[in-house]
């Protein structure tokens, strides 16, 4: 029988089960935060279970990721740019859910309704002060958007001990943001179901928030695998497709920043 060589440049990919277990772990996981919200029996079990099997699953997913483009090289250069593309295509996906969600904010607040008493923000509602806890997150976003940028820099020279380090600060400065955005919230003396203001609030600054959390997770699995060198010797196209989240975060963050804290204040 005759063997055929593969002489094309793209990735057949296998067959994996992990893209549906992870999309079945997420339903699971938010049918519990609905259980959740209403009080349902059941719903932080449900919830824990959801969120164990969901780190399983993209633990999995990734170390696959890893072993087909790191040990069994078939992520060439094509492959390379088309999963750039692709990272791409995604963002820009997150950019039109952000959109339609401050489309609601800003409906809302230009043209407030006649139930809200045709005021915004609504009488009973204590805005934030956007001069503390903001403001620091914003410096803190603002400065870990510099450091992924120098990781990045210092990885194309191969300098691996540099990279590691602002690669380490810019997830420190993550895990920051994310510590004060909880504690914004403890302090906050409305909630989410007060008004239409409050649920825009929580719903950008949660969704943000959300994505922060993710971004974070995307780095650390980058600075493990420049830890063991996968970066050094092959294109570091996780740590690119990382920082471009990274970035699409800080600047969604300045353009909340400054309508839901500055401008809806």
């Amino acid at each position: 029988m005759k063997s055929f060589k593969i002489s094309h440049p793209y990735h057949i990919v296998n067959f994996s089960p992990w893209p549906f277990m992870v999309s079945i772990s997420v339903l699971y996981l938010i049918i519990s935060f609905l259980m959740i919200l209403q009080n349902k029996s059941g719903r932080y079990i449900l919830f824990w279970l959801a969120f164990t099997f969901l780190n399983i699953c993209i633990y999995n997913w990734i170390m696959e990721i890893i072993n087909e483009g790191v040990y069994r090289g078939e992520h060439t250069k094509k492959v390379q740019n088309l999963l750039l593309y692709g990272f791409i295509l995604f963002v820009i996906s997150e950019i039109s859910i952000f959109t339609r969600l401050f489309f609601s904010f800003f409906y809302n607040s230009l043209i407030p309704s006649v139930e809200l008493g045709c005021d915004w923000p609504p009488l009973g509602i204590s805005i934030l002060n956007p001069d503390s806890i903001p403001l620091y997150n914003t410096m803190l976003l603002y400065v870990s958007g510099i450091t992924i940028t120098i990781s990045q820099n210092y990885i194309n020279k191969k300098n691996k001990d540099e990279s590691l380090f602002f690669l380490f600060i810019t997830i420190f400065l993550g895990t920051l943001f994310s510590i004060h955005q909880y504690l914004e919230y403890l302090w906050a003396n409305f909630t989410i179901s007060d008004s239409i203001y409050s649920t825009c609030f929580y719903i950008l600054t949660g969704f943000h928030g959300l994505h922060v959390i993710i971004g974070s997770i995307l780095l650390l699995v980058s600075l493990i695998r420049l830890i063991f060198n996968q970066f050094i010797y092959n294109n570091p196209i996780g740590l690119n497709t990382s920082a471009i989240y990274w970035h699409f975060v800080d600047y969604v963050w300045l353009v909340l920043y400054g309508a839901l804290y500055c401008w809806g204040s």
